[in-house]
């Protein structure tokens, strides 16, 4: 968890994710960017690299120059939660998908971004959430729901396995079950 800035982003629970989305995220635009971040396992650099053009019909294209390691375009589906979240919110026609507040720059830069997680999580009570907890939480919700980390990467964009297991929490129930799996 990130105490002081230091750290790993936390991991957020159903609950937590709910009081976040609900209560602490107040404008649509906002729920967006982050709902992105949770349901494609982005970062929040590339969420707020996207331009409206990028959704087409239920994907979301992730174009390799706006990636981490700019290797290659990944397309991720658009589920129902994501899809009501971009319903809500009403972006301009053309352009930034989130645009930089009062014209100061193209896109809302990862600095504002930042602070609006900040706010809302105060506003909620959640402490060591980072913009990318909702990386780590939706790669650990993959990973706890029995999706292959193979496909875990695809979706992620990472090009390895051993920096994507970083990114993963192993739970007590998931480690009661294994050993419970044992057994003639």
């Amino acid at each position: 968890m990130k105490v002081a800035g230091n750290g790993q982003g936390k991991i957020l629970t159903p609950e937590e994710l709910r009081r976040l989305f609900t209560d602490g995220l107040r404008i649509p635009r906002d729920r967006a960017l982050f709902g992105i971040c949770l349901f494609t396992g982005c970062r929040v650099s590339e969420a707020l690299a996207l331009q409206t053009t990028d959704i087409q019909g239920e994907t979301l294209t992730f174009r390799k120059s706006t990636t981490k390691g700019k290797l290659k375009t990944r397309v991720v589906d658009i589920q129902p939660g994501l899809a009501q979240l971009l319903a809500e919110y009403q972006p301009l026609k053309e352009g930034a998908l989130f645009p930089g507040m009062r014209g100061r720059s193209v896109t809302l830069t990862r600095f504002a971004a930042d602070k609006i997680l900040r706010d809302a999580c105060h506003r909620v009570g959640l402490e060591g959430v980072s913009t990318h907890s909702f990386r780590r939480t939706a790669l650990t919700m993959m990973s706890s729901a029995g999706i292959p980390l193979r496909v875990i990467q695809e979706i992620s964009g990472h090009s390895d396995l051993g920096t994507l297991q970083r990114y993963l929490e192993v739970t007590s129930e998931q480690k009661r079950n294994a050993v419970a799996a044992i057994g003639f």
